[in-house]
């Protein structure tokens, strides 16, 4: 007797390596050439890829599965990473900057995932938020190309912000593999 599932199949677009999301020569990630020269560009190329692999796990969706809480007990969803990621890029900047620091976009704790509802217009609102942080924090940081140079009222070292920054996004673009299996079972890198 086959066991019934409310969970989506499985399932890849990729079918040179079907544990891949895409297929190498249709993946924007991979690039033809040698790998960056220099510790910077290779931290902003890493920077790069992960920001693309989030975009990547969210597209095709729409509001609703964007905003599904697919692995309860947890709040997490695509759609509520992007807006926390909109905090943290926005925290980000904050931490090199002297100034006051600009108030959170969505509210106080977990605010960022509680808002994320089934709304188009809160999707496209997250996606513009999150390219207008990363621009300024980007620009920020661009001013700043000497890695070891301490920023900011903690004096954090621009390298260990560029770190940072690539552990948050890759360790979200984790809990965005299992999101989106669990919204329509697509599953890959």
């Amino acid at each position: 007797m086959e066991r019934m599932s409310d969970q989506p199949a499985r399932w890849s677009r990729a079918t040179v390596y079907p544990d891949m999301w895409a297929d190498p020569d249709d993946d924007p990630r991979n690039s033809e050439g040698a790998s960056p020269d220099g510790e910077l560009a290779t931290l902003l190329d890493f920077l790069a890829g992960y920001r693309m692999t989030l975009r990547m796990k969210c597209e095709g969706l729409d509001a609703e599965q964007l905003a599904r809480r697919s692995v309860p007990p947890s709040t997490m969803s695509l759609l509520g990473l992007l807006r926390h990621l909109v905090e943290v890029e926005r925290d980000w900047h904050n931490w090199i900057s002297d100034g006051d620091p600009l108030p959170k976009l969505y509210g106080e704790r977990d605010a960022d995932f509680d808002g994320a509802v089934a709304d188009q217009a809160v999707v496209d609102a997250a996606y513009s938020d999150l390219a207008r942080e990363q621009a300024a924090t980007d620009a920020a940081l661009a001013e700043h190309p000497d890695l070891s140079e301490r920023l900011g009222k903690d004096g954090t070292s621009v390298r260990e912000l560029m770190v940072h920054r690539i552990e948050e996004y890759a360790r979200h673009c984790g809990h965005a593999d299992l999101l989106r299996e669990c919204v329509d079972g697509r599953v890959g890198q």
